[in-house]
């Protein structure tokens, strides 16, 4: 499985002056593409258009929209729950389309909040950025609802955040009890069988890291609290998987490492659908 657009210099194919002159090109385009990532730091609170698809059957990629206080919108001026939207999700369906029968739609990804009815038309949801979540009454009852008739989350893309003072676990947490008053988190190992699902996973230690510290951790929600039963909710903490989505086209980062990244994205997916 191979990313597209990555480049790469031909070993012995330069001269000596060509090998300066490459690097210098690497520079220059580093230079210029950290000048972009800083400048896309900011708190304009830019809202994303949405398209929505509309409901034929088929499987789409749903995406959980919410509101966050004005500390969350740090990334291009996104609101926490737009990260990557929707580059991420559509790459996923790309390579869900080529692996798999899912016949996902590949022309577009749906956003719903928590309350919106049609959200239960879909059976696989995901949030980035949960620890920035503000949850309302309604949107807990409707989410807790959501997961017990069925319904899969997967929760990416947020860590203890102690530069912006907030977006952690602790914030998210209090969210699920929310939703969930009974619930338990259970800290996952490389045994469980959602990460045996399509792609053999036997270890964490190949999950890439594209910017966070430390190890990733990977927790679940189970239905009664029980790990044999129905899995509620993944949850990736202090990791981005879906930022190896979003980037893996553009020769960011190693295409081994979005490989990485894009094997637990399919093996949720897979698992979701057959549980």
């Amino acid at each position: 499985m191979v990313a597209e657009g990555t480049t790469g210099l031909p070993d012995g194919s330069k001269t000596d002056t060509g090998r300066v002159r490459a690097s210098l090109i690497l520079a220059v385009w580093f230079c210029g593409a950290a000048a972009t990532a800083l400048a896309q730091w900011g708190d304009s609170g830019r809202e994303p258009e949405i398209h929505n698809l509309p409901y034929d059957g088929r499987f789409t990629f749903a995406r959980v929209r919410f509101n966050n206080p004005p500390a969350g919108y740090y990334y291009k001026g996104l609101p926490a729950w737009a990260h990557g939207y929707p580059d991420a999700e559509l790459n996923l369906m790309k390579i869900m389309n080529e692996i798999s029968n899912l016949n996902p739609h590949l022309d577009g990804t749906n956003v719903f909040t928590l309350d919106d009815p049609e959200l239960c038309k879909y059976p696989v949801a995901f949030m980035t950025e949960g620890g920035w979540w503000d949850l309302t009454d309604k949107e807990a009852a409707a989410f807790r609802a959501y997961l017990l008739k069925g319904g899969f989350v997967i929760f990416d893309d947020f860590r203890d955040d102690f530069y912006r003072g907030g977006g952690g676990w602790h914030g998210f947490e209090a969210n699920m009890k929310r939703v969930l008053p009974e619930a338990r988190f259970v800290d996952l190992e490389p045994s469980h069988p959602i990460f045996h699902s399509f792609f053999e996973i036997d270890s964490f230690d190949i999950v890439p890291q594209f910017y966070d510290r430390g190890q990733p951790v990977f927790r679940a929600l189970f239905e009664d609290n029980d790990p044999h039963k129905r899995m509620l909710a993944m949850i990736n903490f202090n990791t981005d998987i879906s930022n190896f989505w979003e980037f893996s086209a553009v020769g960011f980062r190693p295409v081994a490492e979005s490989n990485e990244a894009y094997k637990l994205g399919v093996n949720y997916l897979i698992y979701s659908t057959v549980h």
